[in-house]
């Protein structure tokens, strides 16, 4: 696409000369016009004969609006008239728009009145909405959605970072839930999607050439099946909202990264002898957790701390440091670190509270100024340190912990933190790191998710993040770690994130959690709805394999379980497959004449063994199918750990074939379920106790990152 970029630009550095927020409609129409967005004919008059004047050149009927740069929402100050259809009533429209408009703001400067011919609506005719906004945590996001007043009240709009790709902004056609009215509904024709789409793409192109413009709304976009023309074109315009956002290169990430989760050295500023210190406690993790590398108390009283020497202060010490730990008040943070800077230290781990978190935000800027002016990441405040499992690693003042897995974890709340310690030692789900961030003063999320990126000890992140400081480098980021693992995050605050003045609808409407949804989703992250869904999916995901396509099979022993697990398969997003008759034909060779072969195949519950092994292994074994789901009936004819034991080996037997499909299960019963299913869990196959959802939700959280990453061949 080519576009007139110097006449945009002067426009632009017009308007911010004049040191204006908004382009006037003339001027939007002149912007429209260099990027190829089609509008309706128009002009603007600067007395009432000369916009009857222009009616009657552009053509009956017209619209007439209010051109002031101090008048931003033109319906609010009576500055709107539509259905004007003749010559004597544009005379008389000219005049109550200029009244209104001066009764609504007596000192506004009013540059004259824009005619625009009015455009049929209805019929084949959708309107729709397209825009961008410069958003506060993610920068630039286009939305499209139904507009008109249906934006207001239905809301149905889909966010997306910009720039985009033709495929991206042609997928944002099909990403609201009203998608299907621009299909064509009660006889109308389809509206030209790959017209809308191109119109999205320009709206993209334009405020990435063009930063400055903070916000851009086009409302209505009347979309039909020979075009697409933008009826309202509004530009708000922020010298600031082109600011670039500092940021350290990848390179320079992972190098930092990579020094505080392996470090050679760590020194503990506050260690401490006294038992309920937090220096005492993180000495005894450092020591008793079996970390290998050097470590140094560091103690204005110098002596011995647990055993080792102290030093005063930490450039006393001898050899190179590669972290340092903070187990000192707030007050004191900046001074010694003043001093890690001055010995060459990576990461300055700052457990102490005090900062940002209880209003001392100078406090907390000086302390990142400090780091900054001597090349030191920061990890915290206000957190409860880390861990880093393959280095034996336990940086914290809380609980040790040393079961050895491949999931990173990181929580931004420290109570987060504990509880991801409590489920992951509860439900033996061994652990490559657990990370607190805190106030984020420095290193976030991204910067964990390069680390861990590289890291051969992690094949999984699961995040609980509240907000995100930089979220388009965390997009970025996470995009391309997707691809490679998957990501899960928890995101607090998906309610009402409460209202935000904006200066345009696509401004109002990317207030709320559904920005923070869509880019996640746009950026290959899967999302958990809660807590404990983020800890399954982390504990789950890494066990399943990849599936191979859509067609998902249940298996059950009793009918009330095939209808649950079938509802959850619905609300997970998968795909219950249609059996064909020669595959119908072949379960009820294994069932009895009183079960039900289709999708959820029920075999009912007082069969013996033989009956579930036959017919897992048929769902196993047929090339059509790509993923089981498992319901168990706890009878006495199939114990719960004789039906665990035949589904481990069934499953085990085939994977030494080479066909290793997702397996998850549902088990309903007496206790005894339980341990059947932590066996099934040890033996790597996800299933669970008293649950129709957990199982299926684990499945569809394994089925969307497929989804996003590209095994399955959707983009």
């Amino acid at each position: 696409m080519t576009y007139d970029k110097a006449a945009v630009r002067t426009i632009l550095d017009q308007a911010l000369a004049d040191g204006r927020t908004s382009l006037s409609a003339p001027e939007a129409k002149l912007v429209a016009d260099a990027y190829g967005i089609p509008t309706p004919g128009e002009g603007l008059a600067t007395t009432a004969e000369e916009a009857a004047g222009l009616a009657a050149e552009i053509g009956f009927p017209v619209v007439l609006k209010i051109v002031s740069p101090d008048i931003l929402h033109k319906t609010d100050a009576g500055g709107v008239v539509v259905g004007v259809d003749t010559e004597d009533a544009v005379l008389a429209a000219y005049k109550q728009i200029v009244d209104n408009a001066t009764a609504y703001k007596p000192d506004a400067d009013i540059v004259g009145v824009q005619v625009q011919k009015m455009l049929v609506t209805g019929g084949d005719v959708q309107e729709v909405i397209v825009g961008a906004v410069t958003d506060p945590t993610f920068g630039k996001v286009v939305a499209f959605g139904l507009g008109g007043v249906l934006v207001e009240v239905l809301k149905d709009v889909t966010f997306r970072l910009a720039p985009l790709s033709d495929d991206d902004a042609r997928a944002m056609v099909d990403g609201i839930e009203a998608h299907e009215m621009l299909e064509g509904v009660r006889g109308a024709r389809p509206v030209d999607k790959e017209i809308v789409g191109n119109l999205i793409k320009r709206v993209s192109d334009l405020v990435t050439d063009f930063p400055q413009f903070a916000e851009v709304d086009l409302n209505p976009v009347l979309a039909g099946p020979d075009g697409a023309t933008a009826v309202d074109f509004r530009i708000i315009v922020d010298a600031e909202a082109g600011k670039p956002v500092e940021r350290y290169s990848q390179e320079e990430i992972l190098t930092a990264m990579t020094r505080i989760m392996r470090p050679r050295a760590v020194a503990v500023i506050g260690a401490s002898n006294e038992d309920g210190k937090i220096g005492n406690s993180v000495m005894k993790n450092l020591v008793n957790g079996g970390y290998a590398g050097d470590i140094y108390p560091i103690n204005p009283k110098g002596g011995e701390v647990l055993g080792l020497k102290a030093f005063p202060s930490i450039l006393d010490v001898p050899g190179d440091v590669d972290v340092a730990v903070f187990a000192v008040p707030a007050k004191f943070v900046g001074a010694a670190l003043e001093q890690c800077g001055q010995k060459g230290v990576a990461g300055a781990i700052l457990i102490p509270s005090g900062f940002a978190e209880t209003g001392e935000q100078t406090l907390q800027d000086e302390v990142v100024a400090i780091a900054r002016k001597h090349n030191v990441r920061i990890l915290g405040p206000n957190i409860y340190g880390y861990y880093y499992l393959p280095e034996s690693l336990c940086a914290t003042f809380c609980t040790p912990y040393d079961v050895r897995g491949s999931v990173a974890l990181s929580s931004q709340s420290g109570g987060i933190g504990m509880a991801i310690l409590g489920f992951s030692r509860s439900s033996r789900m061994g652990v490559s790191a657990i990370v607190g961030v805190g106030n984020k003063a420095d290193i976030d999320e991204d910067d964990l998710l390069t680390f861990f990126e590289s890291d051969d000890n992690t094949n999984l992140i699961a995040m609980h993040l509240e907000d995100l400081k930089d979220g388009r480098a965390f997009a970025e980021t996470a995009a391309r770690v997707s691809k490679k693992k998957p990501v899960v995050v928890l995101k607090a605050g998906r309610t009402s994130m409460g209202a935000r003045a904006a200066s345009s609808h696509t401004g109002a409407l990317a207030g709320d959690d559904k920005v923070y949804d869509d880019i996640l989703r746009q950026s290959g992250v899967v999302r958990a709805p809660g807590l404990n869904e983020m800890l399954q999916y982390a504990r789950g995901i890494p066990l399943l394999p990849t599936p191979k396509g859509e067609n998902v099979v249940i298996i059950t022993g009793a009918g009330g379980s095939g209808v649950l697990l079938s509802d959850a398969c619905v609300d997970a997003g998968l795909t219950l497959m249609d059996i064909p008759s020669d595959l119908d034909q072949a379960f009820r060779k294994f069932i009895p004449p009183f079960g039900a072969a289709g999708n959820p195949v029920d075999i009912t519950g007082g069969e013996p063994p033989s009956t579930y092994r036959n017919t897992i292994a048929l769902g196993l074994s047929d090339e059509r199918i790509h993923a089981l789901i498992l319901g168990y009936w706890h009878t006495i004819v199939t114990p719960p750990m004789v039906f665990a034991k035949l589904v481990a080996e069934v499953v085990e037997e085939f994977r030494a074939k080479g066909i290793d499909k997702p397996v998850v299960a549902s088990l309903s019963g007496d206790v005894e379920v339980e341990e059947a299913s932590q066996y099934l869990f040890d033996h790597g196959v996800v299933a669970y106790p008293y649950t129709t959802e957990t199982p299926v939700q684990v499945l569809g959280a394994k089925y969307r990152w497929a989804r996003n990453a590209g095994p399955l061949g959707i983009s």
